[in-house]
């Protein structure tokens, strides 16, 4: 007897898996997702996910065998984390305050992690900030057996460059794909709507797709507002749009929600955003697409095409998209400092797995592996989940990393364009002016709002709070934001990620 115990996700090829397992086709998707996970374990055991497409984290419960499966999707769409009790007990879920509630569960501070997050904005690897809970990273599984405990991993990014074929055929391979997957990300009864910037990625899953509503966000300041373009974008395909306006109050007036519903700190300033932007596409729909995935698998970002530049020195810098402090700044702001715990050391295997090949793909495959983990896709989860939003992402598919993992270098990135295959396939049903746009990234004015004295007070209360003097040398972290509202924007981000540290620990360890 099988039992899922926990379940999050949503699986694509449902249709394809209930024909093979024999499950019938008329269960609701509750049912019939519980009975694809049972059937593919007792079908396929542990090598179940490799049959799977979709997002999903699970733990089975198997009552003849007195053992209990977990496993995590490839690219660690959906989160699951676990605690061994002092008293020998397992603890589990797919969200961090579940495992708090639960007996056994002894609530610490992690002050290692602080070290790590200055740098990474985000929190990397399989630890967390509470001492003891630990996540289930992409591509593995957790076995726990007369209390005794297993990880395996069972995928593992690869890349394979294939020089064979031409930019248009990679083009097509990935028109074509996407034109296969479409189909599956929502059944037809369902209702969705799309999350749209002025980027190609959003602009590219709408156009293949048959939604008819888009929601982009905005501000009043001109020069970081995309929604003009996503407004601009919907019109050409046909498409309505619902734009929200972001005022500096409501951005500010947001974060210990996000903090708390994050359940770990995350200086990533697009995520009050995109917890904006959930909060008001939920009072219309269930379910929403986003575009997630294509930069890293593509090469979208703009620093990848200074790749060849870095060359072999990557290994002793590159710890994935950001990389705000260094370490002499942490030492000096940090009453903790352990000159030990450094972040690259999270990439070192990494590097290990990616020795000959070429520094794109290196880059691509750390910010696959730390980056999108640790950050995109946990954001995604925990703000839709708070929102009561579902959001599926089309274009992180293993189907499409396939691809991705075959195309060469020099058909991700050139010297005037990132992401070329792709935005090559998506141009084959948007205008040129949107497919080979040039990347703006998710603006913010956060680097403006947070400087202006009517909106950072708490910033500055929470920099001299007993929580700041309790971590930082309070004149050190007081000076890094003097100096930025005296003019240096460039301290924005370290501002920001103490801020959210801050704002994060009084919400777990202060106010609960």
């Amino acid at each position: 007897m099988i039992k899922v115990k926990e379940y999050r996700g949503h699986i694509r090829n449902w249709e394809e898996l209930c024909e093979r397992l024999g499950i019938s086709l008329v269960l609701s998707r509750e049912e019939r997702e519980q009975e694809i996970l049972v059937k593919a374990y007792e079908t396929w055991g542990c090598e179940m996910a490799d049959h799977m497409h979709g997002m999903f984290a699970f733990a089975l419960w198997d009552e003849e065998q007195q053992t209990l499966f977990c496993l995590r999707d490839q690219f660690g769409t959906k989160p699951f984390y676990y605690y061994e009790t002092a008293d020998g007990h397992l603890l589990y879920g797919t969200t961090i305050r579940q495992i708090m509630e639960q007996p056994g569960f002894v609530k610490e501070l992690n002050e290692e992690m602080l070290q790590l997050y200055l740098t990474l904005t985000y929190v990397a690897g399989e630890d967390t900030f509470f001492k003891g809970l630990k996540k289930l990273m992409p591509g593995r599984y957790l076995i726990w057996k007369n209390r005794r405990l297993k990880i395996e991993r069972y995928w593992t990014p690869e890349f394979h460059p294939d020089e064979s074929k031409s930019l248009e055929e990679w083009a097509d391979e990935i028109h074509k794909t996407i034109q296969e997957i479409m189909p599956e990300v929502k059944t037809k009864d369902e209702t969705a709507e799309s999350f749209l910037s002025g980027g190609v990625d959003s602009s590219y899953v709408l156009a293949m797709s048959d939604v008819e509503m888009t929601d982009s966000c905005g501000y009043e300041e001109e020069r970081f507002d995309e929604s003009v373009l996503a407004q601009h974008t919907a019109e050409i395909l046909g498409r309505k749009n619902a734009r929200c306006v972001i005022t500096p109050e409501e951005y500010f007036d947001i974060v210990p929600y996000v903090m708390y519903n994050m359940e770990q700190p995350l200086g990533d300033a697009s995520a009050i955003v995109f917890a904006i932007a959930c909060r008001k596409t939920a009072e219309h729909t269930k379910i929403c697409y986003s575009g997630e995935g294509a930069d890293e698998f593509f090469g979208g970002y703009n620093m990848y095409r200074n790749a060849e530049r870095y060359g072999e020195n990557l290994k002793n810098f590159y710890v994935g998209n950001t990389n705000i402090m260094k370490e002499d700044e942490k030492q000096r702001i940090l009453k903790k400092y352990d000159p030990d715990v450094l972040p690259i050391e999270l990439a070192a295997g990494i590097y290990e797995e990616t020795e000959g090949l070429d520094p794109l793909t290196k880059m691509s495959d750390v910010d696959i592996q730390i980056w999108l983990e640790g950050d995109i896709y946990l954001n995604v989860d925990k703000m839709s989940t708070a929102a009561g939003l579902e959001i599926r992402m089309p274009l992180t598919d293993r189907r499409i990393f396939d691809i991705a993992a075959r195309i060469p270098s020099k058909y991700k990135v050139n010297e005037e364009q990132n992401k070329v295959a792709f935005r090559t396939a998506a141009a084959k049903v948007l205008p040129d002016e949107i497919a080979f746009r040039k990347k703006l990234g998710f603006i913010v004015p956060i680097r403006v709002w947070m400087a202006d004295e009517r909106y950072n007070q708490d910033v500055r209360a929470k920099f001299r709070s007993e929580t700041a003097e309790k971590f930082f040398h309070v004149d050190e972290i007081n000076a890094i934001f003097d100096d930025y509202v005296g003019g240096n924007s460039d301290n924005w981000r370290k501002v920001w990620t103490i801020y959210t540290f801050l704002v994060w620990y009084e919400e777990y360890f202060v106010k609960r």
